[in-house]
């Protein structure tokens, strides 16, 4: 068995109601990764079996079984912690249906190979070749979970945290409490949050879009909502574990002040809206002005704390 640069290499294929796409995502994975984790995850087609065909053929197929559909993330986990008890250096995620092209994958590996990376991901919105073929729709929403994900998870410079083409090194899953790791599709999102508390470095790759018989199983309105409730819970869950109790910053304090400053000013500009175009009532002049200036001021500490939080990033990437 061949390796790559001296490292074992694995690949965990979440899988579920992929018995269309299964084979040819097989198919392409390279003869230098040593391990192939497909997790079945209560797939009613017969994902299972096409799976059961291939592992006659190649050794290095590993299939986990889940007897009911636990979520992508759990799936992933499920598989990392596989890789880790078989010991591979590297554990690259590439889905079951075919949309993740294997050519890509050492630009992934090689990163954390070379010691630039603990953490690399693919990234579809480099440049505009690249997006050509995303969905309008999907592209918007890709732009606002990646702006509330830099929020959330203090990684200021990556984008499109949806993308589920990564890999990660044997220490980050040595050190990332894996089971506490949200388990459906928000969980690349909250992978970054806790990456970032453990001190992680994480690099985009470019890499473009793929789509093509595959069909997407996300609801995206019902998927934005609850990813950013996920974000916004990681976003105080960050600041306490990483600017309270490991390494104190102030920042956590502009944050703060800056978020009820905001919170206190829409409310006072929204009550006096509605007493002048609702209710019809004069509105003082000194009450408005006094609502715009508590948002201003919240606006300036809120992004004061992004600047601190930008900083403090930027240090900590220089120490290593």
């Amino acid at each position: 068995m061949e390796m790559y640069r001296e490292h074992r290499i694995g690949v965990v294929v979440p899988a579920y109601n992929e018995e269309a796409l299964i084979g040819d995502t097989l198919s392409g994975i390279p003869d230098y990764v040593d391990r192939i984790y497909v997790v079945n995850d209560g797939s009613k087609d017969r994902t299972p079996q096409i799976v059961g065909e291939f592992q006659k053929k190649d050794g290095r197929i590993v299939l986990i079984n889940h007897e009911k559909n636990m979520g992508v993330g759990k799936s992933i986990i499920d598989g990392y912690k596989a890789a880790l008890k078989d010991g591979m250096d590297i554990v690259a995620v590439m889905a079951g249906d075919n949309q993740m092209d294997p050519a890509y994958l050492p630009d992934l590996l090689d990163p954390i190979v070379e010691g630039r990376a603990d953490y690399t991901k693919g990234n579809r919105l480099l440049g505009p070749d690249y997006v050509r073929n995303m969905p309008k729709f999907r592209y918007i929403g890709n732009m606002i979970l990646t702006f509330l994900t830099k929020i959330a998870s203090g990684y200021w410079h990556i984008m499109d945290p949806q993308n589920g083409y990564t890999a990660i090194s044997k220490k980050a899953l040595e050190t990332i409490p894996l089971d506490k790791v949200y388990t459906w599709y928000g969980y690349p999102n909250d992978l970054l949050v806790k990456l970032n508390v453990y001190g992680f470095r994480v690099l985009d790759v470019p890499i473009p879009a793929k789509y093509g018989r595959e069909k997407s199983k996300i609801k995206y309105t019902k998927y934005i909502l609850k990813v950013s409730w996920l974000l916004l819970r990681d976003f105080f869950w960050r600041l306490k574990e990483k600017y309270l109790l490991y390494n104190f910053h102030p920042l956590v304090f502009f944050y703060i002040f800056g978020i009820l400053f905001l919170l206190v000013g829409t409310g006072g500009v929204l009550f006096a809206f509605y007493q002048k175009f609702v209710l019809h009532r004069a509105v003082l002049f000194y009450y408005l002005t006094l609502s715009l200036l508590v948002f201003a001021i919240g606006l300036i500490m809120f992004l004061f704390a992004m600047l601190f939080d930008m900083e403090e990033e930027r240090r900590n990437y220089q120490k290593r």
